[in-house]
């Protein structure tokens, strides 16, 4: 967790009285916390539009939130500028626990290196709480394409430098970003090509428009099966259940490629710790809920749960591997 520090070394105070000060504030912090939430309203802001997979998720998750708190939980939708909007005001709450960010990987790990000074800072603005789930990509292309695996997807790519072209969702998208990383990793160059949301990248990408794409697993699924698009690979460690015979990227010689896109919970910094922990029990159960379960499996997420320290870390590290992505390409906001 991320606390305020308090010093007892300064000058005009006694070590004793500073140390019964210290006390003091601790004490009351506990007392806050096991009045929490006292019946108040509890606003989960989801920073991307209604009807997305974090949307419809965390409305599920809120909704059982505020029957094990004896309160109500709503969501607020704040999109915008790749979630950074909900993010930072999320980041300028009070942090007494009432106010709550569900968000995902971009706001949170990838944006913050694209569009420069942002008026949050997505780990020291932010208590992590928990990891709801990650989503797994997949790497496909229209069946219209001549590629059947990776190696000749970017064996095309070397032989026409700059032609072959992949959609994301948008700029500064985790789909945007494992297209760089390919790049960087193969050498080879494409065009990317940034739409306003993943379907209708996924539609140019049935229509040939584009050449391929890193799609959601359960977008792509549907496709996949009907024979409209062609699975070369995911970007899970393991194959997945859906796609038993699509090889992953390990599989197919990228070893450093793993990918998954993460949804999580965070409050502002400095909210108290009885308060996250007392989230993260919470949330966590309805994690196990059969009716949370049940959706995230329709939405292609991977229910994760975990303690608020492991989201530290899963965000920290996330953090600095897209960086560098951002870096060595010279990727800039557009």
């Amino acid at each position: 967790m991320i606390h305020r520090s308090f010093s007892c070394r300064s000058g005009g105070i006694s070590r004793r009285r500073c140390l019964a000060a210290l006390g003091g504030m601790v004490v009351a912090a506990q007392a806050s916390a096991q009045d929490w939430p006292s019946g108040r309203v509890i606003t989960w802001v989801v920073p991307y539009p209604p009807g997305g997979s974090t949307d419809v998720l965390g409305r599920n998750i809120a909704q059982r939130l505020g029957a094990s708190l004896s309160t109500t939980v709503i969501v607020e939708n704040k999109p915008g500028a790749t979630g950074t909007i909900g993010a930072a005001f999320v980041a300028k709450a009070s942090a007494d626990g009432y106010t709550l960010l569900g968000t995902s990987i971009g706001p949170q790990a990838i944006a913050p290196h694209l569009m420069g000074k942002l008026p949050y800072d997505p780990i020291a603005g932010f208590e992590p709480v928990i990891t709801i789930g990650t989503i797994p990509h997949v790497l496909v292309v229209g069946t219209n394409q001549p590629f059947k695996s990776v190696a000749e997807l970017i064996a095309a790519a070397k032989d026409q430098p700059g032609k072959l072209a992949f959609a994301s969702g948008g700029n500064g998208t985790i789909l945007q970003m494992q297209g760089e990383l390919l790049q960087q990793q193969s050498g080879a160059r494409f065009i990317h090509v940034p739409y306003k949301g993943d379907t209708p990248a996924l539609q140019d990408t049935l229509a040939g428009q584009v050449q391929f794409m890193f799609a959601p697993a359960a977008a792509a699924l549907p496709h996949v099966l009907s024979g409209r698009l062609r699975a070369l690979a995911v970007t899970s460690s393991r194959r997945l259940k859906g796609l038993p015979t699509v090889p992953t990227m390990g599989e197919e010689g990228w070893k450093d490629f793993v990918v998954e896109q993460w949804q999580a919970v965070f409050a502002p910094a400095h909210t108290p710790v009885a308060i996250v922990q007392r989230l993260n029990g919470e949330i966590a159960r309805t994690l196990k809920d059969p009716a949370v379960v049940a959706m995230a499996d329709k939405l292609g997420v991977t229910l994760v749960g975990g303690t608020s320290q492991q989201l530290a870390e899963l965000q920290k590290a996330d953090s600095a591997k897209w960086a560098q992505v951002i870096k060595d390409g010279n990727i800039k906001a557009e």
